[in-house]
């Protein structure tokens, strides 16, 4: 598993850090989702953007791998309501290629192997 990790660590980075460039290079699928009760969705989108990127980042510093992990931990709770908004209020992050009306619901269970994998790859 000590082997494993590196390797997972580095995909994640990769994964959270591109994550977070589409949050710059096509923001209008993420800001649809916003829960329409928060205020300025475009800017909101480009915080959680700034965050995934840096928080990312910072995980392959050893230094500060565990606060890197704990602060994606934090993200990915912080986004959770535009994923469960997006299911129940059946949003389309692309109206033209509408998604199934499942996909939505499926994605929520994936927040949680995302915080497991931001907390393992996050140990020494």
């Amino acid at each position: 598993m000590s082997r494993l990790r590196p390797v997972v660590r580095v995909a994640f980075v990769l994964f959270m850090a591109g994550a977070g460039v589409l949050h710059f290079v096509t923001p209008e699928p993420f800001v649809r989702i916003v829960p329409p009760w928060l205020p300025s969705p475009l800017l909101l989108v480009w915080v959680s953007g700034v965050a995934e990127i840096a928080l990312a980042a910072l995980l392959l510093v050893p230094r500060a791998r565990r606060l890197a992990s704990y602060g994606l931990v934090a993200l990915l709770v912080a986004v959770f309501p535009a994923n469960v908004h997006m299911a129940l209020a059946q949003v389309q992050m692309d109206p033209e290629h509408p998604a199934p009306a499942w996909f939505p619901w499926a994605r929520l269970p994936f927040q949680a192997l995302f915080i497991a994998v931001a907390l393992w790859v996050g140990r020494r």
